[in-house]
């Protein structure tokens, strides 16, 4: 038998959720701090899930009703998130609470692991209908419901690892910043006129300043076009399964009209550009959650992740960030693919390459652990077979038309390295890590082991909040003044404490005609009227 003080002591659902993630993850979790939510904001949930559920209850996919009961959320409260993951559990995920946009890798390594991240922030009333910056509405209400089916679920997991393996650019980066940016102005209720501009202008020269579409903003687009925009079923007449749509009562009316054009879901989607800032001029239908999976195999087909070799090597050069690359033996390798030297011919299927330099610090690991600390200086990577002496001087001559002579001082580490290709020196470093394969299996984003790369070269103050959040935050909170947070606690309290007393419920109507612009107060006071 438990004892009571075991059942005390024991973790929350959601601490038991925080616990299990890896310590790079773990720094970008906040508390959700129910009691910092106003009765205004419980109001902004109340309206908006009322509506939805009445809006949607013929239109979204089959399981939205019943998963909105099975993922723990209600209609009247913003739910806890120890109310969702007790529930969660069972379907084989879990909630964590975040501040606004994260960075795009932390997201989708979380949702490979089942794990939601959820902004614990809601949507002030002015952007009731929509609003770019990811809330407490959005991921909950919008992400949760359609996991209690099992095989969109499985999709949602295996979309997150897509995600998490596919390369970004350095200017992916850029847009990042300019849309988390972007999300804290529109949820600043002292934000200027020029400081929505400047925001807006940001966003679009960080859009503007991409090279090339790199295989993250790809995928961003897939699981824009599927999980948070998707229709499913017929053409004709589809459902709403798609978070973004599932959230807003602005898209959730708008997406079925004529206005919008519907296309079939497709390996297309991955082209199609798509803007945070306004409603959505087409959406694509998927058969069936089963389509789903066959536009995504498509997809994965097409990465450096999946494909390896020269591609993935030219995706990892454009690209001018970390990724890394597995060898033939199962060795991961952690760095910048900083230059790619071609062979005299094919070496393998999809492999024409003799060499290929990383940028350091390199970190060399297996099976997403690493071996060892980061070394500070390069790495190359010689393709084809071959072989050098535990320890000492050695010469390689390998189909390549690559010749090499050193000195191996370890395992890798190699001094005095010189080199030539078919007779033409090469400007290679002297001293270095070397590696021999004879293929090149994958060529993944990010770090093989992101929790070893974060320990050593993350920053280590805390990544939940930015300064500008924290200040829009605060604003937030002080723009609702003392009197109009307690006429919205007392139309609350009137709520839930039964049979409506006309009296009181006619001094709060009084009281709330000071503050005519408080238009979701005088649509609570009128529901209230009608229930008498």
């Amino acid at each position: 038998m438990v004892s009571e003080a075991a059942v005390l002591l024991a973790p929350s659902p959601t601490r038991r959720a925080i616990e299990r993630l890896p310590a790079h993850l773990r720094r970008y979790v906040v508390d959700q701090e129910p009691e910092a939510y106003t009765p205004r904001d419980h109001a902004v949930w109340r309206h908006i899930l009322h509506k939805l559920t009445e809006r949607l209850k013929d239109t979204a996919h089959a399981s939205y009703l019943s998963g909105l009961v099975a993922t723990g959320i209600g209609l009247e409260h913003i739910p806890l998130l120890d109310e969702m993951n007790e529930k969660l559990e069972a379907l084989g995920w879990s909630a964590v609470g975040v501040r606004g946009f994260i960075p795009p890798a932390m997201f989708t390594e979380l949702q490979s692991m089942g794990v939601l991240a959820i902004a614990a922030d809601i949507r002030s009333h002015e952007h009731i209908d929509y609003t770019p910056a990811p809330d407490i509405v959005h991921e909950s209400a919008g992400h949760a419901p359609i996991l209690a089916d099992q095989r969109y679920a499985d999709y949602l997991k295996r979309c997150g690892e897509t995600g998490f393996r596919a390369i970004a650019s350095v200017e992916d980066q850029a847009v990042y910043e300019a849309i988390r940016n972007l999300s804290v102005v529109k949820e600043d209720p002292a934000a200027t006129a020029e400081e929505f501009r400047l925001a807006e202008e940001r966003l679009r020269a960080a859009s503007a300043s991409r090279r090339y579409v790199s295989e993250s903003t790809k995928a961003s687009r897939l699981y824009w076009w599927t999980a948070e925009y998707g229709l499913v079923g017929s053409l004709a007449s589809p459902k709403l399964y798609g978070a973004g749509l599932l959230s807003s009562l602005g898209e959730a009316a708008h997406c079925l009209t004529a206005a919008v054009e519907k296309l079939p879901l497709s390996l297309a989607c991955v082209d199609t550009e798509y803007d945070i800032t306004r409603m959505q001029p087409q959406l694509f239908v998927a058969r069936d959650f089963d389509h789903l999976f066959e536009v995504l195999d498509a997809f994965e087909a097409t990465l450096g992740w999946r494909r390896g070799g020269d591609h993935g090597l030219e995706e990892a050069l454009r690209a001018r960030t970390v990724n890394h690359l597995v060898l033939d033996d199962g060795l991961e390798l952690t760095g910048k693919v900083v230059t790619r030297i071609p062979a005299r011919g094919p070496l393998a299927p999809g492999l024409c390459t003799a060499v290929a330099r990383l940028e350091g610090p390199i970190q060399v690991s297996r099976n997403g652990q690493a071996l060892d600390r980061p070394w500070n200086g390069e790495a190359l990577v010689a393709f084809g077979s071959g072989s050098l002496p535990l320890r000492g001087a050695f010469s390689l001559d390998l189909p390549s038309g690559l010749f090499l002579t050193g000195f191996r001082v370890s395992e890798h580490e190699v001094i005095n390295l010189r080199g030539h290709q078919d007779g033409r020196p090469l400007d290679l470093p002297s001293w270095t890590l070397l590696f021999l394969s004879a293929g090149l299996p994958s060529v993944a984003g990010g770090p093989a082991d992101p929790g070893a790369w974060d320990t050593w070269f993350g920053n280590h103050a805390s990544l939940a909040e930015g300064e500008a959040e924290a200040q829009a935050r605060e604003r937030k909170a002080a723009s609702l003044p003392a009197e109009v947070a307690e006429l919205y606690l007392q139309v609350r309290t009137l709520r839930e404490g039964g049979p409506i007393d006309g009296t009181r419920l006619k001094a709060l109507t009084s009281r709330a005609e000071a503050h005519p612009a408080e238009w979701l107060l005088q649509a609570e006071l009128t529901e209230l009227e009608a229930m008498r």
